[in-house]
């Protein structure tokens, strides 16, 4: 089925600057999400979503109010919510295997809408931005493309991505948003950063770094976040790049080496010092068992000791 703006179908397009010429109130929209304040987002009953992972929940869950995800550059964040049943995914899409994701996306917001006669579909893009190499149009149009291709019509509210999430700071393109929040009671969605990003920060993005697919990390049923079992070889050789220098890891291990946040290098070095530290990834897993997470009165998510 083809995707919708407001409530019409939208024509075939070849580029997102053909998509925002023919539909300039996507334009318009863009523009008003990327001027809306950016909410510091504390870490109390806040799911984080780091790259390469989904998580879908209803307002009927009393562990998480807020999903949030940032640090994308040529990465695009997506959330779909159904409005009859109020059930929202949020994913971060890095173009590892879109139409796979995409999928995974509606996959998830449709089964926790069974038996929910009324509502619609509703799709929020956000990311990328006018890159050099292109990576940012590439991601932005295989999203679209495996939207469109669906069963289920889907309404496209809010797309501030690649050229209208672009700004130019001192010659070097960047892009405006970094990050999103959605509000599970409300599903309002709003430009955002995130101070915590965890649980187990390095160990899912050593999941990431080593090249994990695409995961679910959150059970709402049960209000649990569920980290592996994730599988990884010794790999001593990644030693290297502690040793070298902040504009070399960035130049071979970004996607946008004049755009990444700030924290960017420090990140990479502790997730290759993570994998250093544990070289084996079985040894994090024993009996192949999930690390689970379990929010807490005292207001945090902490590790469930299963017996």
């Amino acid at each position: 089925m083809p995707l919708f703006f407001q409530n019409r179908e939208l024509d075939c397009f070849r580029s997102t600057a053909e998509l925002f010429d023919k539909y300039p109130h996507l334009q318009e929209n863009a523009k008003a999400f990327r001027s809306k304040p950016r909410v510091d987002v504390d870490a109390k009953h806040l799911l984080y979503v780091q790259q390469r992972e989904f998580a879908a929940t209803t307002p009927a869950d009393n562990c998480v109010s807020i999903l949030g995800s940032d640090d994308a550059t040529t990465c695009h964040l997506v959330v779909l919510r159904h409005t009859g049943s109020g059930a929202v995914c949020l994913s971060h899409l890095d173009g590892s295997s879109t139409r796979t994701e995409v999928q995974l996306t509606m996959k998830a917001v449709t089964s926790l809408s069974n038996g929910c006669n009324e509502g619609r579909f509703e799709l929020h893009l956000v990311g990328g931005f006018d890159d050099d190499d292109k990576r940012s149009h590439k991601l932005s149009l295989n999203i679209l493309a495996a939207f469109q291709k669906q069963k289920d019509h889907i309404h496209l509210e809010t797309c501030c991505i690649t050229e209208m999430n672009n700004v130019v700071d001192k010659g070097i393109h960047k892009p405006i948003v970094y990050g999103i929040g959605v509000n599970v009671k409300t599903g309002e969605v709003f430009p955002a950063s995130f101070p915590h990003k965890g649980p187990a920060e390095m160990l899912r993005s050593a999941r990431t770094f080593t090249g994990g697919e695409m995961t679910d990390i959150y059970d709402s049923r049960h209000g649990l976040i569920k980290v592996g079992p994730c599988q990884w070889s010794p790999d001593l050789e990644i030693a290297f790049w502690l040793s070298q220098s902040d504009a070399t890891i960035l130049k071979y291990l970004s996607t946008s080496p004049f755009a990444e946040p700030p924290h960017f290098v420090q990140h990479i070095k502790s997730t290759i010092q993570f994998l250093l530290s544990h070289p084996n990834s079985d040894s994090l897993f024993p009996g192949g068992q999930p690390h689970l997470y379990h929010w807490t009165e005292s207001g945090s998510w902490e590790r469930l000791v299963q017996s």
